[in-house]
């Protein structure tokens, strides 16, 4: 005897509410005939991952969680571009803007949220939108090529996102927030400024603490006006101010909303038979809008509707794992100190790493990572089981993820089978364990493709390399799959250099043409690095492509929070004299400079430029660009040496300003910081350096792949030489060895522990290799000019980077 199903109805094709489906054909599947409404038309799609799309770093297909044969595969009943415009909950019967009426015996409302829009004057106006959905994606691409300034109202999540997706675009990019950081609601203040610099230097400008009074402009926005009166010149305004659970059609129908849907602990209404999960949902007085608490959710709605015993949904601890335009970020719990908390910080300015934790009354509440999130789910386990940390070392507590006694795969070990690895898709350990072992899986990608752990924003894939090898053990091969230079390509970072150099390639489109790159117009990641790479492999005939460059780079100024620019001249191993000193103090009061600071590496920093200031103040400077923002030669620190200082042996500052003066304008695939020491007390810092040289009895000993910081990483020695032609002779092997092997980004302490100092030391000291360095050196350095030169000489630079267009 056949039994009849029961008819589920969907209403909603989101991430929230098919998930809840996937879970119950999981746990049911013979009990229900499915059948699933969805106003957009596309299959069920990962929201997260749209501004990859906006970017380019992706296609639609792409971030496709169920294509179409998933559905047909599970028997689902999937109406796409259809709205449900009605809900008949005494009949049963739902119908659609088409007129299509079908009937339920249990309903799920899954409608998601609509995007706020700030009611002021001219939002109406042509090229003021949202950023919600593929389509919106595809209206922002296409105005991308008709127009160059965007203005995004929003510094959360969501408006980080899609400015990014507009600087990968070509287009300039403001991002206007009403408070002083951003992503306030995920992030504490000192993370937020740090987010707030990485993304500065990708070439994003904040317009912080303003208000948005009025879209200005006649059809089309010129324009957004603030209150304090000022202007921002604008093409296209997107608003990404937060969302309003979608609750029109719960309304219409009878089911009670403050002011999302109300659901009890088992997600059900007020209505019998209708449930709801997702944006739309209110537990507990609160609308989630994170992926994870929307799958916890869903996962007790589907064992609900199956029959299957469950605990009831009490809640969700809200954490966030993303990677922000490249930057890893987490948080969790009650992140930011309160009255009866204490908080243990490591902050590690040097490699960009910043970790907090909130502990009150012996257990974390809370807890912040930036740069670093490996630890990430370990935290939250701890934050989740209110575990006792009185006996642990507090210190430790921050460290003690794949960095322990036990390595990576201890760590994973100690978590529990249902410890979330995967926030963004809601996957646990125990499923990934299971599928590595049911399926036979090897690799981070096998595990994406079978378990969609890491398919989103990619911050849980260590943890998935780290469960692949407590799994397999010594048969997994961490190494096996190629590390390409992006997503846009399968193409690694040497596969890339050499066919540069086979097939004599000679600009950026042509290599991403020629090594049939996924996404023609490459990202934020690959056209910097394959600029940088075309420039280092032909110096004298490559021209720089400066629009694959972040924007600091661009300018050559670094660009502040304000919108003005920093300008630091090169003072040559931080030596000057009273005329430079002068001229300096009189050109800040000539351009009115409201700051002028030291900088660590013994310059001078004159902050507040207004942009169209620059190239005039670098023509009274009439010094050269001190590259502070560059991936290049920052500093050369220096100590008075034995000129001044009574235990000094080496002449400290003869040698930092040579040093200087010889690379001054050379890039690198990451800045590079440099320091001399006059004697072995080192007060220049330079154990700690990309190169530091140390002045002893009889010679100079180089030390390579220094940095500082809390995670402090001690130069190794590489040399010792005699004389101070040799100094410079050393340094320019090692430079130009890391100039060619180097991925960009990489600092040398990092390209130093991956080569190895032995393999290092063993080429800059082999006679001819490093004869030969030194000759590709030379070379380098015979094509470079100093670009403010470049700019006060160029009325077409001028013009195209430095001028103000005043707004009609």
């Amino acid at each position: 005897m056949t039994v009849k199903k029961e008819k589920l109805v969907l209403v909603g094709n989101g991430m929230a509410g098919v998930n809840a489906v996937e879970h119950l054909l999981k746990l049911a599947p013979d009990k229900y005939e499915v059948t699933i409404f969805g106003s957009e038309p596309h299959p069920n799609y990962n929201r997260i991952l749209l501004s990859y799309v906006l970017s380019g770093d992706s296609k639609v297909e792409d971030i496709v969680i169920h294509p179409y044969e998933w559905y047909t595969n599970n028997n689902i009943t999937l109406y796409t571009n259809q709205t449900i415009t009605g809900v008949d909950t005494l009949a049963q019967t739902v119908t659609s803007d088409k007129g299509l009426t079908v009937s339920y015996d249990k309903l799920i409302l899954a409608t998601g949220s609509n995007p706020f829009m700030i009611p002021m004057p001219g939002a109406d106006k042509e090229g003021v939108m949202a950023y919600r959905t593929i389509r919106d994606c595809e209206i922002m691409i296409e105005s991308a090529k008709k127009y160059k300034k965007a203005i995004v109202i929003g510094g959360g999540l969501l408006g980080l996102e899609a400015a990014r997706g507009f600087l990968n675009l070509g287009m300039k990019v403001d991002v206007v927030h009403i408070v002083d950081t951003i992503m306030e609601r995920q992030l504490d203040r000192t993370a937020s400024k740090m987010l707030q610099a990485a993304l500065e230097e990708q070439g994003i400008n904040f317009l912080l603490e303003k208000q948005s009074a009025e879209i200005v402009g006649d059809k089309r926005v010129t324009g957004l006006k603030f209150k304090d009166g000022t202007i921002a010149e604008a093409d296209l305004i997107v608003m990404a101010v937060g969302i309003r659970p979608n609750v029109a059609l719960a309304k219409e129908a009878g089911v009670e909303c403050n002011p999302g849907i109300i659901v009890n602990d088992y997600l059900q209404t007020s209505v019998p038979n209708v449930y709801a999960v997702g944006e739309c949902a209110m537990h507990r007085g609160i609308a989630y809008g994170l992926v994870a608490p929307l799958y916890e959710q869903g996962a007790v709605l589907a064992k609900h509707l199956a029959g299957v015993e469950t605990g009831p949904y009490e809640g969700s601890i809200l954490y966030t794992k993303l990677k922000v335009s490249g930057v890893d970020v987490f948080s969790g719990g009650q992140f930011v100190e309160a009255e009866g908390t204490k908080a243990i910080r490591i902050h590690d300015e040097f490699s960009g790493v910043y970790k907090k934790v909130v502990i009150k009354d012996n257990k974390i509440i809370g807890a912040v990572l930036f740069g670093d999130t490996a630890d990430g789910t370990r935290l939250m386990q701890m934050i989740r089981e209110e575990t006792d940390i009185s006996g642990m070392g507090k210190t430790a507590i921050l460290t003690d993820g794949s960095s322990g006694s036990g390595g990576a795969a201890s760590g994973v070990a100690e978590m529990k089978d249902d410890a979330i690895i995967c926030g963004c898709n809601g996957v646990t350990k125990g499923t990934i364990c299971s599928a590595i072992k049911d399926q036979g899986l090897t690799t981070v990608d096998e595990v994406k493709n079978c378990t969609t752990a890491s398919r989103s924003c990619g911050g849980c894939k260590p943890l998935v390399s780290d469960l692949l090898a407590f799994t397999l053990g010594a048969s997994y091969d961490k190494n096996a799959a190629k590390e390409t230079i992006c997503g846009c390509t399968t193409h690694t970072r040497d596969e890339v250099v050499t066919a540069i150099r086979e097939k004599g390639l000679s600009h950026v489109r042509e290599v991403m043409n020629v090594l049939e790159w996924k996404n023609e117009e490459g990202c934020s990641k690959c056209r910097p690095a394959l600029n940088y790479y075309l420039g280092m492999i032909s110096p004298e005939t490559y021209k720089d492509d400066s629009t694959s460059r972040f924007v600091n780079e661009r300018m050559h100024a670094n660009i502040q929070k304000d919108g003005t620019y920093s300008v630091v001249p090169r003072i040559y191993g931080g030596v000057t004299n009273p005329t430079e000193l002068k001229r300096i103090a009189e050109v800040a009061e000539q351009f009115n400079v409201p700051t002028v600071k030291f900088t660590g590496g013994q310059r001078l920093d004159l902050l507040g430029v207004k942009k169209e200031d620059l190239t005039a103040m670098w023509e009274a400077l009439d010094m050269p660009s001190g590259y502070a923002y560059g991936k290049a030669l920052r500093t050369v620190k220096t100590c008075v040496g034995e000129t001044f200082c009574r235990f000094g042996t080496g002449d400290a500052m003869g040698v930092g300003i040579e040093l200087e003066k010889r690379f001054e304008r050379l890039n690198t695939p990451a800045k590079v910081k440099l320091a001399v020491s006059g004697c072995p007390r080192n007060c220049a810092e330079s154990g700690i350096k990309d190169l530091g040289i140390v002045s002893v009895d009889g010679g100079w000993e180089l030390y390579a792949g220094g940095n500082g910081g809390v995670k402090v990483r001690v130069g190794d020695l590489m040399s010792t030489v005699k004389t101070e032609a040799e100094i410079i002779e050393y340094t320019e092997a090692y430079l130009q060895y890391y100039r060619e092997t180097g991925k960009y980004g990489e600092r040398t302490s990092e390209w130093v522990h991956r080569l190895g100092i032995d393999h290092i030391r063993d080429v800059v000291q082999n006679e001819e290799q490093r004869k030969q360095l030194c000759e590709r050196m030379d070379l380098a350095l015979s094509v470079t000019q100093d670009p403010w030169r470049q700019a006060i000489d160029s009325k077409k630079i001028q013009r195209d980077l430095y001028e103000v267009v005043e707004l009609k």
